[in-house]
């Protein structure tokens, strides 16, 4: 019976097995198929996957080339990176038939390390939604409980991962939805620095917030599968130069960290008393372990949601304006009297689902003649105090924790009629985006209604290391 606990003992068991790879990929098929309620996956790639893995043990077999360091390891792919000759819709009707003329940066990436791509996962249309009810292909489930959202956008692919769907999973972050679907799901959700791994073949919400990350069941995976996708881009002008550290040779330490948290993120009246309770408590079994947790007066953090919201709403509306009808994706019936004004307007209100057009109009006001100064200017004079009030923090402190999101998984539409409320939710992750700062959530606890949560933990911009580093020390304590 084949079982699955990290990528390391994993590829030990091919080396032992000729056709381990084969029988890895049947395991993941059949519990996709078993799982196919939860709707995680879009399309399954079952075929491909299965003559990959051929390929694969035959290359081990034979002995005379150099294996991947992600050798057979199963991948999922969220619905907005690109997989050349494969659909990429953004869970959106508009480009529901859409297929990929290339393949993203990190999809090179990963085939050139022998990874095998199994599936693309559902996910909020266009990565805008906090619970993934916005798909238009319908609503993931919690693993956990069927009746609950696993959080989002990128719920589909921390489902896959939740539920033993695939190995790792990749996913895109632009306010939380890498970090807040891992809360609720209970794994490891990584959110590297802005520009750590290209955005070249990643479907734009907001370009200035936009990230690719990763849903792993443990922080050595995660690690290393940093370490494979990230680096420069001639493709991507945002992707950094920096050198890639060997992460997953490098995360043990015995560092003793100085770490803050902000006293009004704990004390917020949105935080489950719970979640806040239990933060307190490990606080306390850090300080028992050697290091300096303090905390920080940080009085910006109720202008966190509203910029965020004015910044990427205003990006979002340039962005999307390429989808038109006119050279790809859909377009709608017209009559002989339609005009191509009359086209775009048909095309993209029915293309387009709901909370998408909300945030194409909320950015196309906030950018309008009489608004543009009060709302968008605004918003980036914030978003700059944020950022020097940030590095001026991380001058005296290794990292940063708070909470990941205020409650455990909510119920599958308890939140979905108030846009507002659903925005709120975001409290906590939009930070880090906002600054451009790594972050992850890592799965310390459990509360009373059965359902886990995370700790955040925020590091200084390519510092992905320290971040790795103390999560799985945290981990480790938490044992």
């Amino acid at each position: 019976m084949f079982s699955f606990t990290s990528i390391e003992i994993y590829q030990q068991f091919l080396l032992a097995n000729q056709d381990g790879c084969k029988i890895a990929v049947n395991h993941y098929l059949s519990v996709i198929e078993a799982n196919k309620q939860l709707n995680a996956f879009l399309e399954v790639y079952a075929q491909e996957a299965l003559a990959q893995a051929a390929d694969l043990d035959a290359k081990r077999a034979a002995g005379n080339r150099p294996l991947g360091k992600l050798h057979g390891v199963i991948v999922a792919l969220k619905d907005v990176i690109c997989y050349k000759d494969h659909k990429v819709s953004a869970s959106s009707h508009i480009l529901e038939n859409y297929l990929s003329i290339y393949n993203a940066t990190v999809v090179e990436k990963l085939l050139a390390e022998d990874a095998i791509i199994i599936g693309r996962n559902n996910c909020d249309e266009f990565a805008m939604g906090s619970s993934n009810e916005n798909s238009a292909f319908g609503a993931v489930k919690n693993a956990f409980d069927e009746t609950r959202v696993p959080g989002g956008s990128s719920g589909g692919s921390a489902v896959a991962v939740q539920a033993g769907m695939c190995m790792i999973s990749l996913g895109s972050d632009t306010g939380g939805s890498v970090r807040q679907p891992a809360d609720f799901c209970g794994i490891v959700g990584l959110k590297p620095t802005y520009g750590r791994i290209s955005r070249y073949g990643l479907i734009a919400y907001a370009s200035s917030f936009d990230q690719i990350g990763i849903f792993a069941a443990n922080i050595d995976d995660a690690a290393l599968a940093l370490e494979i996708i990230a680096g420069n881009d001639a493709y991507d002008s945002t992707a950094s130069q920096q050198i890639v550290p060997n992460y997953s040779t490098q995360l043990q330490s015995n560092k003793k960290y100085k770490i803050a948290y902000f006293t009004e993120a704990l004390s917020n009246p949105a935080l489950d008393k719970e979640i806040a309770a239990s933060i307190r408590l490990f606080i306390e079994q850090l300080k028992a372990d050697g290091h300096e947790v303090e905390p920080v007066t940080f009085e910006l953090l109720n202008y966190i949601v509203p910029v965020y919201y004015v910044l990427t709403t205003a990006e979002a509306s340039s962005n999307l304006s390429r989808f038109d009808g006119v050279k790809y994706g859909y377009r709608a019936p017209l009559t002989a009297t339609d005009d191509l004004t009359e086209m775009y307007k048909k095309s993209r209100s029915q293309g387009f689902g709901k909370e998408v057009q909300r945030r194409i109009m909320l950015g196309t006001f906030v950018l309008s003649a009489g608004y543009y100064d009060a709302y968008f200017t605004k918003a980036q004079q914030v978003r700059r105090i944020l950022s020097d009030t940030t590095t001026t923090i991380f001058k005296q402190f290794d990292a940063i924790i708070m909470p990941t999101v205020p409650t455990t998984a909510f119920k599958i539409g308890e939140k979905s009629t108030d846009p507002i409320e659903m925005f709120l939710a975001d409290i906590y992750t939009v930070f880090a985006n906002l600054v451009g700062i790594p972050a992850i959530s890592v799965p310390l606890f459990k509360h009373s209604n059965g359902l886990p949560f995370g700790l955040q933990v925020l590091c200084s911009h390519f510092n992905e290391l320290s971040l790795l580093s103390l999560s799985k020390r945290m981990l480790e304590l938490k044992k």
